[in-house]
């Protein structure tokens, strides 16, 4: 039909009415960007750009209260209310009484976790030596003393042991490294964005281990609302990321790309639904350092918000509606006689504003 449509209309009638249209949405926006009320009118009835974004926001929602109900292999409730706990046991000077507001629902899906045999073992260590260690130090009230006796009921009934190993450190026990300045420079300005890789295949036992260091990433209340969906035959690698665009002329030659998703049914709230984004991008900065030194190299592909697109690359996936690509990430051992763009960066005399 487009093809029957450019053989009938002339090209520069198709350009004035492209034109036409920018003119007036330009109009719009002058107008409708005065207020809240009006700036979402427009979105709804001009522009449908974030239709896909309200609906994932509110399936993440959805499936976040299903999933206290029915625990799987990580509960996003008690990874972010333990770490709340954590929080609280490190405070200088630590209240008497503290999480009061939320220990309440903590123990209760803790014990649901353990009745469900839903967590791993390393997760469910973590949450029981907190607690644990919580139940240790906090003074009396109606609200921790009712949960204290549902942990320890639970904890007697299943034979949960206190290992106390997973819990807060002082800073000093960290081991420190002896990378230098310099050294962390040159590992830096070694990683660069490759387009060019040789016609080897990628081991998963490499981008596993990447992966595992890479998580100790920062991640707002230990969520870690993401995943790395890794696709490593070369027919469907190239379909994945012509779904960026940008990938043209060399998506051809690339061996190995990574789908950062981030995950919605995290959260409870609108308001962090841009978490996922931040999150994603801090874990895989780390991860493309990681590869790096494991002599993989690697180049974040854009990823753009357009309906078509993501549809294209939500069935190449088997996404759900609750969660979103936030990049690619293409993974390989670089062509040595691969071209690599100069890309000179901003330094600290453009990027830093002294706020006095």
């Amino acid at each position: 039909m487009k093809n029957l449509l450019k053989k009938i209309i002339p090209k520069n009638a198709i350009n004035n009415f492209r034109k036409l249209i920018s003119f007036i949405d330009k109009s719009a926006i002058s107008v409708f960007s005065k207020t809240k009320v009006t700036s979402s009118l427009y979105y709804l009835i001009f522009n449908k750009s974030f239709m896909r974004e309200h609906q994932s926001v509110l399936k993440g929602r959805v499936k976040y209260y299903q999933s206290l109900e029915k625990i799987e292999d990580s509960c996003v409730l008690l990874r972010r209310n333990i770490h709340r706990l954590e929080k609280g046991l490190i405070m200088q000077p630590r209240r008497d009484v503290f999480g009061k507001a939320f220990i309440g629902e903590t123990v209760d899906a803790f014990v649901l976790a353990v009745k469900q045999n839903a967590l791993k073992e390393s997760e469910g260590n973590w949450f029981n030596d907190v607690l644990s260690k919580y139940f240790e130090v906090v003074s009396s009230s109606l609200e921790i003393d009712s949960a204290r006796k549902k942990y320890e009921s639970v904890c007697q009934e299943r034979k949960i042991l206190n290992r106390a190993k997973s819990i807060p450190y002082a800073r000093e026990s960290i081991k420190e490294t002896n990378i230098s300045f310099e050294q962390l420079e040159v590992l830096y300005k070694q990683r660069r964005s490759i387009r060019w890789y040789e016609d080897k295949a990628v081991d998963i036992s490499l981008i596993n281990k990447a992966v595992d260091i890479a998580t100790q990433a920062p991640s707002a209340c230990n969520r870690q609302p993401f995943k790395f969906h890794t696709v490593m035959n070369k027919d469907k690698v190239k379909k994945v990321a012509d779904c960026a665009m940008g990938t043209t002329g060399f998506s051809h030659n690339l061996q190995t790309i990574i789908a950062v998703v981030g995950d919605l049914s995290a959260y409870p709230a609108e308001r962090d639904r841009h978490v996922i984004y931040i999150d994603g991008s801090l874990v895989t900065m780390q991860l493309m350092l990681a590869l790096e030194t494991l002599g993989l190299s690697t180049c974040a592909i854009n990823w753009p918000d357009i309906e078509t697109r993501e549809k294209m690359l939500d069935e190449l996936l088997g996404l759900n509606k609750h969660e979103r690509t936030i990049m690619l990430l293409a993974v390989g051992y670089a062509d040595p006689k691969g071209g690599i763009p100069f890309s000179q960066k901003k330094n600290c005399s453009d990027l830093i504003k002294v706020i006095k």
